[in-house]
């Protein structure tokens, strides 16, 4: 199936509707995403935000059989081989399963624990951990922050030394571990010497979670939103891991692990764009049948410009990353926009779904209307892959080191 949408992607056709970055290979993916989300996904939903927990092997599996984990990976082991456009194209479908965990779960998967794997890890390992998690056969998890360093990557404490043998020697304890409860293994940043500062002594490994000295909790975690995702914290006691499981060199895991920032941050904004749509066309919906004082809640002027303020919003975040996507494909660096559309990403995350929950009174509050649910699970949005405090760090830096 990956291949033949593969084929179909790089099929052009002159009915598509002109779009700044999609073809009909986009959109064919997309169809088959979504048919497969609407029959099998979707229709599971509130069960699994229910047991606060979905069977994350079960609908990997399926994705992957369409592709979803590899859209840019290399062909050799499993993926699409296309550019990542498709991969931003998939994201935003992801956007429309009915609750924020699968679409984040799938893309630590495809977009945070295997893009350094892919680019620098060893043949040995692309055969042992990537062609699997592609395949949907593998869950991955990343596991980088800690209690103590979230934000401040460099600030982690948890070490790695080589023992007699050459292997290395583990310790350190990792927190808010993405599906960190049923991974497979977790691609883990650990410094790996006290030398060269805090940028040039971290490492990144392939570690299998089900080695000897590897503790897991989830139990203790009680998430705001977000609930169907498995959340840990991972406990590292003297893992051996062996040496082949480093990830390109020694010493270069800080730089790879930023260099995937960028991406994380545009899939972030991708899967955002169908919930807050869908968020609006609810409240849209409803304020036209509710009735207050004798007429419809939409006939206010406020509600009325209050909705098309926020819409106009919404498209602006769009066109925002789908020129950062462009310039990405075309080699520029994107840090600067990809940060500036997270941060308007968080902002419009909290700003649409709490005046649509105010626009839906009462029933707004209930745990029974699908505002609540988009409320508390984009409220992340605003916190992982970089808070809005960082975003503003970061594009301020660059407009002043100018």
């Amino acid at each position: 199936m990956a291949a033949s949408l593969a084929r179909v992607a790089t099929v052009p056709s002159s009915r598509s509707i002109p779009h700044i970055i999609y073809s009909d290979g986009h959109r064919q993916i997309q169809k088959s995403l979504s048919q497969l989300i609407e029959k099998e996904i979707n229709v599971n939903v509130d069960e699994w935000e229910r047991q606060s927990i979905f069977p994350a092997h079960t609908v990997f599996r399926k994705l992957g059989r369409l592709g979803v984990f590899g859209a840019n990976k290399p062909t050799k082991y499993g993926g699409l081989g296309l550019d990542f456009s498709y991969s931003c194209a998939i994201s935003e479908t992801m956007g429309s399963i009915h609750c924020g965990a699968i679409p984040m779960a799938v893309s630590v998967q495809s977009d945070m624990a295997t893009p350094a794997l892919s680019l620098f890890g060893s043949e040995y390992l692309k055969n042992e951990f990537l062609t699997p998690s592609i395949s949907g056969e593998l869950v991955s998890c990343i596991a980088v922050s800690e209690p103590g360093a979230g934000s401040d990557v460099a600030g982690i404490k948890t070490f790695a030394h080589r023992n007699n043998g050459g292997d290395w020697v583990l310790n350190g304890h990792k927190m808010w571990i993405t599906n960190g409860g049923q991974a497979d293994w977790a691609c883990v940043l650990a410094n790996t010497n006290n030398e060269g500062g805090i940028h040039r002594n971290k490492s990144l490994f392939c570690v299998r979670l089900d080695s000897p000295g590897v503790h897991r909790n989830t139990s203790s975690i009680r998430k705001f939103g977000m609930h169907s995702s498995d959340t840990a914290e991972i406990f590292f006691d003297d893992v051996i891991v062996p040496s082949a499981n480093l990830i390109g060199e020694e010493g270069r895991g800080f730089f790879y692990q930023m260099m995937q920032f960028q991406d994380e941050r545009l899939v972030t904004v991708a899967v955002s764009l169908e919930p807050l749509q869908r968020c609006l066309d609810l409240t849209m919906e409803y304020t036209r049948e509710r009735k207050s004082f004798g007429k419809s809640i939409s006939d206010n002027q406020v509600v009325q410009f209050r909705l098309a303020e926020m819409k106009i919003e919404l498209e602006s975040l769009r066109a925002l990353l789908y020129r950062a996507v462009t310039e990405r494909i075309q080699g520029s660096d994107v840090t600067l926009l990809a940060s500036m559309a997270k941060l308007k990403c968080g902002r419009l995350s909290r700003e649409i779904t709490d005046t649509c929950l105010q626009y839906h009174g009462g029933y707004g509050f209930t745990w029974d209307c699908p505002i609540t649910r988009m409320h508390r699970d984009l409220r992340l949005f605003s916190i992982g892959a970089g808070t809005d405090e960082m975003m503003l760090s970061i594009v301020s830096r660059h407009l002043l080191s100018k």
